[in-house]
């Protein structure tokens, strides 16, 4: 059972395009984050400004007072727009990384499935219970995986069921 040039240049091919791929994705999160930051940093620093000026165009200290309280809340709802924004970002980058790592893992299941089948085809007589110990360890792997895959969602949607609730409570 060797593996000839064409199986490892497909092989190094597909992890090249794996680790692009997950890149890609890294850095167009990074970007949407870097953006949002941004843009946060300019509105609070224009809504200081207009705070400001509105708190120094006040007429006595009781009117500063009011006005200086009627900025609270919108800063509060920015906040949590901002930190809901922050959260999509952050999932949606989760679930395209999630479907790469399932994709690569169903792929490394038929190759891996295809090799034990492959050598235990070609397996010397007496040789099934090695055999059947790797397909054990094949099939409790998959196992693993798929709880750890189901774990993960619960926490996905225990996380945005906790985000949901932050913001109807905001508004």
């Amino acid at each position: 059972m060797s593996i000839n040039t064409e199986q490892f240049a497909a092989a190094n091919k597909a992890t090249v395009d794996s680790l692009l791929s997950v890149a890609n994705t890294a850095l167009a999160s990074a970007e949407r984050i870097a953006a949002l930051n941004l843009n946060a940093a300019r509105a609070t620093l224009e809504d200081a400004a207009s705070g400001v000026k509105s708190v120094l165009s006040a007429k006595d200290p009781k009117e500063a007072l009011a006005v200086q309280s009627s900025l609270a809340q919108p800063a509060v709802e920015k906040a949590v727009a901002y930190s809901r924004s922050v959260y999509e970002i952050t999932q949606q980058t989760q679930q395209e990384l999630a479907k790469m790592v399932e994709a690569q893992f169903g792929d490394f299941q038929k190759s891996v499935a295809g090799m034990v089948e492959l050598a235990s085809k070609s397996a010397p007589a007496g040789s099934e219970s090695a055999v059947a110990a790797i397909q054990n360890a094949i099939a409790a792997a998959n196992s693993a995986f798929g709880n750890m895959n189901s774990m993960a969602k619960q926490f996905a949607d225990a996380a945005q069921a906790n985000i949901a609730a932050v913001t109807k409570k905001s508004k």
